[in-house]
Order: structure tokens, then sequence, then C-alpha cells
């Protein structure tokens, strides 16, 4: 056993199952409330450790999405809400979150995605989902195009930092990874669809700006926007390393969002937010973004 955990116990391992449960929150698989499997057929199923399981469990908690108390099953406390006044959100008596609205987005013949926020986490576990229903045959638009505003690089972010140490570089490094890992990773997920001929047209476009967000924008095919604000909080993060350190850090994946509609009033307050939200995205893509 001790050494499967030296095998597994590392950064990419413990990612792995963080996202893949994080996904399963996001994309109804896990419903609210709903318990997690047990931490050994987790184990087994992802083939890790018992400890990185319990590590990803422990993050999780420390990011709101999962509470856990000594011997019960740790129950699903979070999932990504969206606020919406529209009629068609409010005919469900359910919760409404992001997927069905990424979904129903991708069952237009054309897709267009305008995105502003801190890493791409939220975006590429979307994104992939919506990739596998292309492969699956149950939808298939004829053309995706994505462009996404994400922060400088070299900007020196209010957060993450560690609360002792602001100066100290590890949680800016971690930032960047991340940022870079779903970037990349969703590039792969719509470019392979073009590649395979499953999309005739995918266009991704990334540019860089000197803004730390302090919300993250969804422009939706134009006539739709969700909104939201990043909540700075105190949490504890663990690094690739195992260490766990306090940190100031905002939370992306499970924000509450507000969504907008365009209405058939070019007037309504709905209308004028997402025009406003649209003028936003294209003043800041031409005249700020790199």
């Amino acid at each position: 056993m001790a050494a499967r955990q030296a095998h597994d116990g590392g950064g990419k391992a413990f990612r792995q199952v963080c996202e893949a449960l994080r996904t399963r929150m996001v994309d109804g698989t896990y419903q609210l409330g709903a318990e997690l499997p047990a931490q050994g057929r987790l184990a087994k199923e992802f083939g890790v450790s018992r400890d990185t399981v319990q590590r990803v469990v422990r993050e999780l908690g420390n990011e709101g999405w999962i509470e856990s108390r000594q011997g019960s099953p740790a129950r699903v406390a979070k999932i990504q809400r969206v606020q919406s006044t529209t009629a068609k959100a409010t005919r469900s008596r359910q919760a409404m979150t992001m997927g069905p609205l990424i979904s129903e987005a991708f069952e237009q013949p054309e897709v267009s995605l305008d995105v502003f926020t801190l890493t791409s986490e939220s975006l590429d576990t979307h994104l992939r989902l919506q990739a596998e229903r292309i492969r699956a045959g149950a939808i298939a638009p004829r053309s995706i195009g994505v462009r996404m505003l994400l922060p400088d690089p070299g900007l020196d972010l209010p957060y993450p930092v560690i609360r002792q140490d602001k100066d100290d570089p590890r949680l800016r490094d971690r930032l960047r990874a991340i940022t870079a890992r779903h970037t990349d990773s969703l590039r792969a997920a719509l470019g392979d669809l073009q590649a395979e001929g499953l999309v005739p047209s995918v266009d991704v476009q990334i540019r860089r700006v000197r803004l730390a967000p302090a919300f993250k924008l969804y422009v939706v095919n134009g006539t739709e926007v969700l909104h939201g604000l990043y909540e700075v909080i105190e949490r504890p993060i663990i690094l690739d390393t195992g260490e766990e350190i306090d940190a100031l850090d905002v939370l992306g994946l499970g924000a509450m969002l507000t969504h907008h509609a365009e209405e058939a009033d070019p007037n309504s307050p709905a209308s004028v937010f997402v025009q406003k939200m649209r003028s936003w995205f294209e003043s800041v893509w031409n005249l700020l973004a790199e």
C-alpha cells in the first residue's frame, strides 16, 4: 500500500479525481444533498490510494462543494446555481443550473460564447460535456465560436494569495497552471471536433487583459447573459505537494450566477442588461485585450 500511495499521491492523480468529482456535481450526476460514493469505492474507481481520496474530499470540503462529518458520508452541499426571472427558466420547480443553459445553446446551429473569467475551469468542464453530446450524435452544431478574456499572467492579482505571506508566488503559479491546463483542454476538445469532421467550423480565441476579474461573464449566442460576482473567501488550499495553506481566494465553480435573456422589448431591464454586457465585452476585447 505504501508504494501505491507514493505512486499516486502526487498532484496529477489528486487533480484528476478532484476535477472528475466537480464535473459530476456540475453536470447533475451528483445532485444537491446526494451522498458521494464511499472513499474505498472512489479509490477503486480511479485507481488511486485512500489517502489521495481523503485529500480530494478535504479539498472539495474546503471549496464548499461538499459537507462531511465524522462517521457520516460526504454530501453535496453546493451546485452551480443560476438565478433567473425569465418565464422559460422559472417553469421548472427544480433549481436552475448552468449546464442546461449551455446545453440549450449548443442545440442551435450556430454557437457563440464570449467569456470573461479568472480561469477557464468552469468553461472547460461544460464544453467537454457538450463535446461528448456531439460525439454521441445528440446535437450537431455547424459552427462553434468561443472568445475568452483572461487576466494577463503578469498581472499582480489580489487573489489567490497566502494569508501569512502575500508575496509568496506559489498560489499565483498554481493559478497560472490551472488556467493553462484548462485552456489547453478546451482548445483540444473543440479542435478535435473540427478535425474529426463533426463540426465544420470551430474558432477559439483567447486574449489577455490587465484586469483582475471581480465578476465572471458569459454572453451566450449574443442573446443571453450569465453574470456572477467573485466573492473573496478565506479557505485552506491543498498544494500539489500535499501541503495545506491558509489563503484568500475566490471560487468560480459553484458561484451563484444571474441569468438575463434579451426580450422583444429592447428597453426592458433584461434586454438592456444583455446589450450593456455585450458592449462591455466588445470594448474590452477590441481596445484593452492582447
